[in-house]
């Protein structure tokens, strides 16, 4: 099983390269679940809205307004787009929101990921996953495209009339754990994870779960959100994470050989 995270100016795809990518890994006999952002699309709709985009250690905070609108660009707009791109190309897609079916539980969000408190609004943590959804239409033969809001709830309840933003890449590092992925793949508009970003000489080829752990308060603005995914999701069960550059076209195809961008390993 792959989890691929599609989002960020990978979603740029005009040749359809993406599309056969994830041809390529379903001809290899695997099976896969695509977590798609869209935070480009969000920020355009935002900007029609009047409202100004407001991020907080690389987290969007999201007010009721702006949570309707981030539903909205999602499950309506970016969504059915992605759906459509891989229905062209013959691969047989469905799309769900993290709402439906109640796959994704999640908590509002309270710290940061360096562990400091913050105001975040409607902004959800993943605190359970069910995959029953996920497990019925993979068997069925679809592939699941799923947008990143969640239900919000606890371990062993929900109000489904209250929906959350949930960061993709946090999202999908759920997923990957959940249905104990044999790797994420975030497909993202960066190469990888850097040390020290933006000197692109420090480039991380290959990283443990513990070591990266121990540098995680190091990260800022969106690579924040990308690290606590990476680590859990390992923490979750996922075997290994791997970050790359969705605007390569060649950067997947290596990905699915173990090669390129950063791998994070158990």
């Amino acid at each position: 099983m792959i989890v691929i995270k599609f989002g960020g100016h990978a979603m740029t795809d005009e040749e359809g390269l993406f599309a056969k990518a994830v041809q390529g890994a379903l001809d290899m006999g695997e099976d896969c679940i695509i977590v798609h952002g869209g935070g480009p699309q969000i920020d355009a709709a935002l900007k029609e809205a009047n409202i100004a985009p407001n991020f907080l250690g690389g987290f969007r905070v999201t007010t009721p307004e702006v949570f309707e609108i981030v539903q909205r660009v999602l499950t309506g707009g970016v969504l059915r787009n992605v759906v459509a791109q891989l229905r062209n190309a013959g691969i047989n897609a469905v799309g769900l929101s993290g709402r439906d079916g109640g796959l994704l539980i999640a908590k509002k969000m309270e710290k940061l990921v360096d562990g400091s408190p913050a105001e975040l609004g409607q902004v959800g943590e993943v605190v359970r996953v069910d995959t029953s959804i996920l497990d019925a239409l993979i068997s069925s033969g679809f592939l699941p495209v799923v947008s990143s809001v969640a239900v919000e709830g606890d371990e062993n309840s929900e109000n489904s009339l209250v929906g959350l933003n949930v960061n993709a890449d946090l999202a999908a590092g759920a997923i990957a754990g959940a249905v104990k992925a044999s790797t994420l793949i975030f497909m993202t508009d960066v190469a990888g994870i850097y040390r020290n970003w933006p000197d692109t000489s420090s480039l991380i080829t290959s990283i443990s779960s513990a070591e990266l752990r121990s540098i995680k308060g190091e990260f800022a603005e969106g690579m924040a959100p990308k690290v606590l995914a990476c680590l859990n999701a390992i923490e979750a069960g996922a075997q290994s994470v791997r970050i790359i550059d969705g605007k390569d076209p060649k950067a997947f195809a290596l990905a699915l050989r173990g090669m390129g961008g950063t791998v994070v390993t158990p």
